[in-house]
């Protein structure tokens, strides 16, 4: 008989290892399991959002987790300045996945308001930081994918942080502008910076009856086009009210004492409002990549392969924070647009799951932004860009309707085509206008892409109807102008390539305007120029005797000046045409036009 000593030994021992058999039972059932992929995805928004629904569509067994810093996974940050302006009325419409979505939808376990503070990659774990409880965990992975995105620029100026100063890069600063707007029956906003998001922040808030002043530091707005081409956006920008203030930068801000701002310029002066926007761009967030002792590129961006993949095997990177490969000048560049950051992601997931596509060829930075009535779009290479590379190149300029003219409510476009004077391919193009201009853009895009020449636009079908285009569309017609260089049919050049005064002045060259003489009367001409109608011209020049002089000829928009340098040309005159006409002289000497 055992004593009562024993038999509480014994099963008090019993339950010791039951409980133990218990532990490793319940450990092993939590353990992951080694066949699954253990995926870390830090940052929502798009890249990283994208790569998580890519994911568990390709593999259902993925462990799927995205740490998110902010409040909101997924949501429309292109859509914020309309929801300042109240275009977009409610907040959940800029929510494109919420953190029950992604559950629900996609078994993706997502931690908002959850920083990742530091990545250990021997061990291949990250620690993370609640920010509302600051209690800290740590996850393992077999991958991790960074899509921080980038930070909305603050300079480092006298009163840059004084309250009514915003940035916009986020749901709760677009609430805090509303807030601001509504408590203090904001009248007057100055906008510091022309790019996307400063124009879009501009006509928001003139929509919703604020006086707005825009201060940029270069000489134009949308810095990444060429200056020509964003004329007609400076004209309307005046024309609807905005203080227009190119080419003085921000020395600093200040408060006046009855409550308002004062934005002080580096020429001296000083713009009063009840708000101020910084939109000055955005500026990759590495920070946890170099903690990490990632490679960083020449651009300040995260280095990454065509895979996404940065020096560390394990760890992709993808969206704002990555630097790219230009798809058609070859070098390393910052795009921070939300359609390659998705792409981005939607290839890691690929690349973690072994399908194509695998790799990511490049962005050509397609782009497009509305304001006040007008598109402003552009694909590829600016002259700007290929000029800093020393990249040779040839342009032309088309404005044209964008359908029959016959159709009512024809507008015109105005069209910049680049390409290579080799080969005819296309480098790049960008457009103006108030209709039909990204669609143009877009087909042309597709043919960069393609390695597409101005050939290929000369011979594109395209949609024909009247109310939508014409039988030979912007694109087929821009192409045919640039074919027509390439096959020496067209001696083109333009006006930022001729010395004016020398022109008018040297005994051997002619300017021609071949304008009917109302046209001149109405919206004036080039001084120095002659006037030899197109409705005349072959009677003049059976007249003409000077071959021995050059004639560079231009009518509006550059048709007519075509048809009479074809004349000029087949009656042994050396005659050129210049590219775009009357038109594109105001736009690329806007200081010549304020004289006419």
């Amino acid at each position: 008989m055992l004593s009562l000593g024993r038999c509480v030994a014994i099963q008090t021992a019993t339950v010791k290892r039951a409980a133990r058999v218990l532990t490793v039972a319940c450990t092993s059932s939590m353990a992951t399991d080694p066949a699954k992929k253990r995926v870390l995805i830090v940052g929502g928004v798009a890249g990283g959002a994208s790569c998580a629904a890519r994911l568990r569509r390709l593999d259902e067994q993925a462990e799927i987790t995205i740490f998110e810093r902010g409040p909101y996974v997924s949501f429309a940050n292109c859509g914020l300045p309309y929801f300042v302006g109240d275009v977009i009325k409610e907040q959940s419409s800029l929510l494109v996945a919420n953190a029950a979505k992604f559950n629900k939808w996609f078994d993706v376990v997502v931690k908002e308001s959850t920083e990742v503070v530091s990545v250990d990659r021997v061990a291949k774990t990250v620690k993370t930081k609640n920010l509302n409880s600051g209690e800290e965990d740590v996850y393992s992975y077999d991958y991790l994918v960074l899509s921080p995105g980038g930070n909305a620029i603050r300079p480092p100026l006298p009163g840059a942080d004084l309250p009514g100063i915003f940035t916009v890069k986020t749901i709760p600063d677009a609430n805090a502008i509303k807030s601001w707007i509504n408590e203090k029956d904001a009248k007057t906003a100055v906008v510091v910076g022309g790019g996307f998001i400063g124009l879009e922040m501009v006509e928001n808030l003139v929509h919703r009856g604020l006086k707005c002043s825009l201060v940029e530091m270069l000489p134009q707005v949308m810095p990444p086009y060429d200056p020509e081409v964003v004329e007609p956006v400076h004209e309307r920008l005046r024309a609807v009210g905005v203080d227009l203030h190119l080419g003085d930068g921000v020395a600093g801000f200040e408060a006046t004492p009855g409550g308002a701002l004062l934005v002080k310029t580096q020429s001296g002066k000083a713009h009063g409002a009840d708000l101020v926007v910084l939109a000055i761009g955005v500026r990759p967030e590495t920070i946890l990549a170099r903690q990490s002792g990632l490679e960083l590129g020449s651009r300040g961006g995260i280095r990454v392969d065509e895979q996404m993949r940065t020096s560390d095997p394990a760890i992709f990177a993808v969206g704002d924070a990555v630097e790219v490969k230009d798809f058609v000048t070859g070098e390393q560049t910052l795009i921070p647009l939300a359609g390659p950051a998705n792409r981005q992601g939607r290839i890691v997931a690929n690349v973690i799951t072994g399908n194509e596509p695998g790799r990511f060829r490049g962005s050509q930075g397609t782009s497009v932004v509305g304001l006040f009535g007008l598109t402003l779009a552009a694909t590829g290479a600016s002259e700007k860009s290929l000029k800093r590379l020393g990249r040779d190149f040839r342009k032309v300029y088309l404005h044209i309707n964008n359908h029959a003219g016959y159709y009512p409510g024809a507008k015109q476009i105005d069209i910049k085509l680049l390409f290579d004077p080799k080969d005819g391919r296309v480098l790049g193009m960008q457009a103006v206008g108030e209709e039909g201009v990204e669609k143009r853009v877009d087909v042309v895009a597709m043919a960069i892409q393609k390695g597409g020449t101005v050939f290929d636009l000369e011979e594109a079908e395209l949609c024909y109807a009247p109310q939508y285009g014409s039988a030979k569309d912007p694109v087929n017609m821009v192409g045919m102008v640039a074919a027509n260089v390439m096959r020496g049919q067209h001696p083109l050049t333009s006006w930022d390539e001729l010395n004016l005064q020398e022109l008018v002045s040297d005994p051997g060259t002619v300017l021609v305007d071949v304008r009917e003489p109302s046209e001149l009367e109405k919206v004036g001409k080039v001084e120095g120029a002659i006037n030899m109608p197109l409705s005349s011209l072959r009677q003049q020049l059976s007249k003409l005797q000077d071959k021995d002089k050059k004639y560079y000829v231009y009518c509006q928009v550059g048709l007519r000046g075509y048809v009479a340098t074809r004349q000029f040309l087949q009656r042994g005159f050396d005659a050129v045409n210049v590219s775009g006409g009357f038109k594109s002289f105001l736009q690329q000497m806007p200081e010549r036009h304020a004289k006419l």
